[in-house]
């Protein structure tokens, strides 16, 4: 079976329409969504609708919780004041455009969601928050996948996809008690992270829409990269007053920011 799975799609509806017309014609049964349906893009309300007329399950991600509880759910940092200002303001705009009905269904979107053997997060299990990224200790890595109970475990957030397989192998765990010091081995199968990129907001380096199709009996993984008319969701982004460095890295699929100089700040929203 074809799974689609795709995340980051930040109010960006000409990329998330061109992203649904290709899932059709890999003739995807399903699709998954791993959140942050808005911020940093013009139409979040658009995109909105077009996954709930669609029925897509959807996990929360950290800007559609951020916009339902407020600034002060994020324990992220910023490189520099700068970006800092400008995700308040591209927050603030979202805040004021999102309808009630739509607020209310990001409200109700689930940390995670679990299909068979898969596990859906936005950024990992523990938090929308955290980075999973490719370089992660292995160890670590391997934790985060074990406590989903799952064997292949989605994310997104970065908005650079990967795919990693950690291999079985034998943990060990030592339990100190007053009577005695204990370790415990278990051993681990197969697991694997895919990071399905972003549909919206693209960092790998071109502008493309990304997303990955899963074949639930191989476990084979391939990443999807779309063309679409970006320079429509640019000229939207500087029509809407959002700061015009959004339209720029989106332009060419990088991220952006100046770097503070006091390298110390940190985020504290």
């Amino acid at each position: 079976m074809k799974i689609a799975v795709m995340s980051c799609i930040h109010g960006n509806y000409e990329a998330l329409d061109a992203v649904l017309l290709d899932i059709d014609n890999q003739k995807a049964e399903k699709i998954f969504c791993v959140g942050d349906l808005v911020g940093y893009g013009p139409h979040p309300n658009a995109v909105i609708n077009q996954i709930r007329s669609l029925d897509i399950p959807t996990c929360a991600g950290c800007w559609d919780e951020d916009i339902v509880e407020g600034l002060n759910a994020c324990d992220c940092s910023y490189p520099s004041i700068l970006a800092e200002k400008r995700g308040l303001k591209a927050h603030e705009w979202t805040n004021k455009e999102i309808l009630p009905e739509n607020r209310e269904f990001l409200a109700n979107l689930p940390h995670s969601l679990q299909w068979q053997n898969l596990a859906f997060v936005h950024g990992s299990p523990h938090s929308n928050h955290e980075y999973l990224l490719p370089e992660l200790d292995a160890f670590v890595a391997l934790e985060r996948v074990l406590s989903t109970g799952a064997d292949v475990l989605f994310c997104g957030h970065t908005h650079v996809p990967y795919t990693r397989n950690l291999n079985a192998g034998e943990l060990q765990v030592q339990v100190s008690s007053q009577a005695e010091l204990r370790k415990i081995n278990f051993s681990s199968a197969l697991k694997k992270i895919v990071n399905v990129g972003s549909v919206g907001e693209p960092r790998h380096g071109r502008p493309n829409a990304t997303y990955v199709i899963y074949e639930t009996e191989t476990q084979g993984v391939t990443l999807r990269e779309v063309t679409y008319d970006y320079q429509k969701t640019c000229a939207a982004i500087i029509e809407k007053g959002l700061p015009e460095i959004f339209a720029w890295r989106l332009a060419r699929g990088l991220e952006y920011a100046e770097r503070a100089e006091d390298p110390t700040h940190v985020c504290t929203r």
